[in-house]
């Protein structure tokens, strides 16, 4: 049978107005003007003017855990399908990172796969914070060619006490390698960089690319947000042609040490004239969020939250003006872009049928839909 969702104020993330969305087959089949006269072939949800959004991207979700700084005890846990879809989240990237030890790529692969058969569409990063990266087959090649869920590398440390060193040559190799192989599968590719807090910054990066034909579309950076003076080189960065991301998990803590919280983030970033296609969040849900002294030792730790990620694109609508359509981007079809998920980010004919539907006034999470089923209702 087909669905329609009736009487909704459209945002594909661009503001369209009032409109219909006739759903079938998991797929978007048409956007029409309001229409009172379905049939009996139709299923009808009637939106009452609520806000239609597209189902959030996040591109960097620790789907089994994450963690470990300071001990076991420390270890953060594994999310679940209906915390993921509760938060708006339909589609999302796993990603390993201090501990590939305990844990490991399998892991995410029978992970991602619970939760696609769950109602969102998950997929994985092979690697993890160290090198040489990790893998379920005998290369980063065969891991981006041979499994589907697979869409690039990460979360590589750079800049950071707890990754590994990567020289030049490292990062060149691996930017090359990525991208080969993704090409010869049909992908975009993308290398997830992890930023930390040490004084490299975006430096090697940003070497590897002017002093190679690798491009900024092949690399990821996030944590841009983690302290001022990476925030003031990421103004530099994205303002170079670079993609930029920042995490919406934090606590009170991490922004007394400095870290600049997302929405203000977007904010300065549009002042700054850094384009909107350019900028994303990621939640880094069930990622630890450890707090260090000057010598590295472990003072505190929290656990990031996936419902972060639409409540910093609230936080930049409500304390900072930007608008909806703008903000909404940086979860939608931004990451989705970056991913290189042509189905996901945006509501337009022929793509996946996931929405998030909203309440006007206060932008409280009314349903949720993936793939055409209504999820959370």
């Amino acid at each position: 049978m087909l669905h329609v969702i009736k009487n909704v104020s459209l945002y594909t993330p661009e503001y369209i107005g009032l409109r219909d969305i006739i759903i079938g087959g998991g797929k978007i089949l048409e956007i029409s003007m309001p229409n009172d006269s379905y049939n009996e072939l139709f299923a009808v949800t009637d939106g009452e003017e609520n806000i239609l959004v597209p189902g959030f991207v996040d591109g960097l979700v620790h789907i089994v855990g994450g963690g470990g700084e300071g001990g076991f005890g420390n270890r953060t846990i594994e999310i679940t399908a209906q915390e993921m879809l509760s938060a708006g989240v339909t589609c999302a990237a796993g990603a390993l990172g201090t501990d590939s030890i305990t844990r490991s790529v399998e892991n995410l692969l029978g992970k991602s796969r619970e939760l696609t058969e769950q109602g969102v569409s998950t997929y994985f990063y092979t690697g993890s914070y160290h090198l040489p990266p990790c893998t379920i087959t005998d290369s980063i090649e065969q891991d981006i060619m041979y499994l589907p869920d697979v869409i690039g590398l990460g979360e590589l440390a750079l800049s950071d006490h707890r990754g590994s060193v990567v020289r030049f040559d490292d990062l060149y190799s691996i930017g090359r390698r990525v991208r080969t192989s993704a090409s010869l599968a049909g992908k975009t590719g993308v290398v997830l960089c992890h930023l930390g807090d040490e004084h490299e910054q975006l430096s090697l990066l940003s070497e590897v690319i002017k002093q190679t034909d690798l491009p900024h579309t092949l690399f990821w950076p996030t944590h841009i947000n983690r302290n001022p003076m990476l925030f003031e080189a990421g103004i530099q960065y994205a303002l170079d042609g670079g993609f930029i991301d920042f995490t919406t998990s934090t606590n009170a803590g991490l922004l007394a040490d400095g870290e600049v919280a997302c929405a203000k983030a977007l904010s300065l970033m549009l002042e700054a004239s850094v384009p909107i296609e350019q900028i994303s969040f990621t939640s880094d849900a069930n990622a630890s969020l450890p707090r260090f002294d000057p010598h590295g030792n472990v003072i505190g730790i929290d656990s990031g939250k996936v419902g972060s990620l639409f409540q910093a694109v609230i936080d930049a609508v409500m304390l900072h003006d930007i608008p909806l359509e703008l903000a909404l981007r940086c979860i939608t079809c931004n990451p989705a872009a970056r991913l290189g998920l042509s189905n996901k980010g945006r509501i337009e004919k022929a793509r996946d049928a996931d929405f998030v539907m909203l309440n006007p006034t206060d932008f409280s999470i009314q349903q949720v839909w993936t793939n055409g089923v209504a999820r959370l209702s």
